[in-house]
């Protein structure tokens, strides 16, 4: 049986030069088949916002869509290391709010570690964590809860102020005590020099080739969506979208024309019972109409308000 991995594992990961693979998940099915493909650590994002309840950002989705979604992806990954975002305004209020916060995806959502956006400005809340015992993930460059304040989905680090701030809140959250920071639509040589000054994992998604690992989106690796927006820094592996639409036209189209059900599709019944079942005065042309593939006649309505089993015990009409 496969081992979940853990904070000192990932680690040791980095120090031999083994990529750490991540893949996002939101419910059991896609948890379980994502632990059967040997995926090193689940990520549950607050993208699930965008990628599954329909929103145009993350900064909808509340605490407790996380703790569900959390513990669906618990049920069906038992054997792999779970990370859980805090979502929107869930942190940054103060150390108190995020620890009962954090807490929750630990006790309730039963995540491994929690993942949260910033860098210095959060590292007094990531240390508090730390010291009551819950790991903490960072998470820095394009951080999806300020994108307004970034003004949109840009590359970051692509100015020296911005690249400068990008190491320095880096160093940070490695100082407070997180053990692996995200670097989202950071440029690859910012992203390569930030994995080099660290001594902690580093996982890249649009960061380039430099980085101690990668996590993608569940719905992108599989175009699990309509329609599908294609992203620079993303592979597609399956194009699941189109072979679901198809399957469920194809659904449509044989219940229409009533192709589907067929026979072997339905339970068919004994002759006794179905004798039984429509009273022994009409028993026979039941059968005989069974038999012929034609329509039995209908069951008096004294008969029709009792429940089967009333009338097969019964045999026939009060």
């Amino acid at each position: 049986m496969k081992q979940p991995l853990t904070i000192t594992k990932l680690k040791k990961m980095k120090q031999s030069g083994e990529p750490i693979s991540m893949l996002t998940a939101y419910d059991y099915p896609s948890a379980k088949l994502a632990e059967e493909a040997g995926i090193d650590v689940i990520l549950v994002g607050d993208s699930l916002g965008n990628v599954v309840l329909g929103y145009d950002t993350t900064i909808p989705v509340t605490l407790d869509d996380m703790v569900y979604h959390s513990r669906a992806v618990a049920r069906g990954a038992t054997n792999t290391f779970i990370v859980a975002d805090l979502p929107f305004m869930t942190y940054r209020l103060g150390k108190e709010t995020t620890l009962r916060n954090a807490g929750r995806l630990l006790q309730e959502g039963y995540a491994h570690a929690v993942k949260l956006e910033g860098g210095a400005d959060i590292a007094d809340e990531v240390a508090a964590c730390v010291r009551a015992g819950i790991p903490v993930m960072g998470h820095i460059g394009l951080t999806p809860q300020s994108v307004h304040q970034l003004g949109g989905y840009r590359v970051q680090g692509k100015l020296e102020r911005e690249a400068q701030q990008l190491i320095e809140d880096a160093k940070a959250l490695e100082a407070a005590g997180a053990f692996c920071i995200v670097l989202e639509l950071v440029t690859e040589p910012l992203a390569e020099a930030i994995s080099s000054a660290l001594s902690i994992p580093t996982i890249g998604i649009g960061a380039g080739r430099g980085c101690d690992g990668q996590v993608l989106v569940y719905h992108d690796i599989l175009q699990y969506a309509s329609p599908y927006r294609e992203k620079r820094f993303v592979k597609t592996y399956a194009d699941l979208g189109t072979t679901i639409r198809n399957a469920i036209g194809a659904y449509v189209s044989e219940v229409k024309s009533r192709e589907f059900p067929q026979e072997a599709h339905a339970f068919p019944m004994e002759q006794e019972m179905l004798r039984q079942l429509y009273g022994s005065g009409s028993g026979s042309n039941a059968a005989s109409a069974s038999d012929k593939g034609e329509t039995a006649p209908a069951a008096s309505s004294k008969q029709a308000d009792k429940p089967v089993a009333d009338v097969v015990k019964g045999g026939g009409t009060a």
